[in-house]
């Protein structure tokens, strides 16, 4: 982390500094003894997925459990946080905005609302104005734009595919993975060519933080997420102020031009959706196909299952693909009255951290768990969050990055070797770093 703190201003980063001094200088106590099993620290998050779910299945057989905050860099007022781990208490959460909020914060970790902000647009916002705003965004996909935007998808496939037919030995994340979401993105926004290696530098960049070698040499990871999404912020408005003046037939237009109730989103609201868009949008499906192609190495059997017939087959393949994947591990929501959850209290200003990571593999709902299965039905994972209003936004679009990549993966190079992954360490994105292939 940073190695700057709240007393010393002259190494904390200006956007910050407004930010921190509102701050407490030190958390009050917590309410409740913690639970015995640490969510909170680096430790368990350097564990692998399966020794940390070994964690999670002790806690789905219990009742909900407290826990220690995370560290933060800064001084903060959380106090712990309940640990939602069961899939009936993540829905449950997910599926009820007027006691559990958004509006506070969705990161489990103690990052202030403000930083919070700059990243979720109306992932942080509660009905009604969560409603307004989502309704704003569906209204730009009109039926001519999904068909655009499925016609890129394939094409992009192919063409990815095209340049990997041959290629040998390739980190399989850079060469495929990391590829076709974020053009995606890129030609939904409609970014220039020119400017699309930044674009996808920065949307990564949000999630992994500096690399190694920036970690090294002391630059600060919270001040180096600022810049990311200060570039990914500038792309979208300079983008919007040019449709508002030269109108397309694209996305970015009929963005700039969706009204409801009198409501149009602002340049700075556009600005967020795209930060959202590029972190939501790029990582999440990244990572599944990461994920994927692995699981299909390691399980033969399931892709010749599905092979067997691609069309009757995929539909199932792809739920398994996300449930697997999980990519987004975990996600909070703040209780604003006092309530329960299954019998335990939770007092109004408590958050609640939602683990997906976990609710995917609760055995009280999916029968193997922990076993890679393409024909799984039926599969209600939380793989695009635990229903209700905030349910992805995005899903269908992800769907069929995964229908057509996997398509043309299986069928055009279907002798793919993988090699042993590198993970990213991460409490969030349930991410692989680098991925060996041998592609022939």
């Amino acid at each position: 982390m940073a190695e700057w703190t709240a007393t010393d201003p002259a190494s904390t980063p200006p956007a910050l500094r407004e930010i921190l001094v509102t701050l407490p200088s030190t958390p009050p106590a917590s309410p409740r003894p913690y639970s015995e099993v640490d969510l909170s620290s680096r430790a368990f998050w350097d564990r692998t997925f399966d020794e940390r779910e070994q964690s999670f299945a002790a806690l789905r057989r219990g009742e909900l459990s407290w826990h220690q905050p995370f560290d933060a860099p800064f001084p903060h007022a959380e106090t712990g946080f309940w640990a939602a781990t069961r899939l009936e208490d993540i829905t449950f959460v997910s599926r009820r905005p007027e006691i559990f909020s958004s509006a506070e914060g969705i990161a489990i970790s103690p990052l202030p609302k403000q930083i919070q902000e700059m990243t979720a647009f109306f992932l942080m916002m509660d009905p009604p104005e969560h409603t307004t705003f989502r309704r704003l965004i569906s209204e730009a996909f009109t039926p001519r734009q999904v068909a655009r935007v499925q016609s890129q998808i394939a094409a992009g496939a192919e063409e990815i595919v095209d340049g990997l037919v041959g290629a040998g030995s390739v980190d399989f994340v850079t060469a495929c993975s990391g590829i076709l979401p974020m053009r995606t993105v890129s030609d939904m926004i409609g970014i220039a060519p020119g400017d699309r290696e930044a674009v996808r530098h920065a949307a990564e960049a949000l999630f992994a933080g500096p690399s190694p070698a920036e970690r090294a040499a002391g630059v600060d990871p919270l001040g180096f997420m600022l810049s990311q999404i200060e570039l990914l912020r500038t792309a979208a408005i300079e983008i919007a102020r040019h449709r508002r003046e030269h109108p397309a037939d694209d996305l970015m237009t009929n963005i700039v031009q969706a009204e409801v109730d009198g409501h149009r989103l602002t340049d700075e609201q556009i600005g967020a959706f795209m930060i959202l868009l590029s972190s939501a949008g790029n990582d999440t499906t990244k990572q599944t196909t990461s994920h994927t192609i692995l699981a299909l190495s390691r399980h033969p059997e399931q892709k010749q299952w599905l092979m067997a017939d691609w069309d009757g087959r995929i539909g199932r393949a792809v739920e398994e693909f996300v449930r697997w994947g999980t990519p987004v591990m975990d996600f909070a929501r703040t209780a604003v009255v006092d309530t329960e959850i299954r019998g335990t209290p939770v007092l109004a200003g408590e958050k609640v951290a939602l683990f997906y990571c976990s609710g995917n593999r609760d055995e009280t709902v999916f029968e193997r768990p922990h076993d890679f299965d393409l024909a799984r039905t039926p599969n209600p994972h939380v793989g695009f969050g635990g229903g209700g209003v905030h349910y992805c936004l995005g899903h269908s679009v992800a769907k069929s990055q995964l229908r057509n990549l996997f398509q043309q993966l299986l069928t055009r190079i279907p002798d793919i070797e993988i090699g042993e992954p590198e993970w990213l360490p991460n409490t969030f994105v349930h991410g692989i770093e680098r991925l060996p292939a041998y592609i022939p």
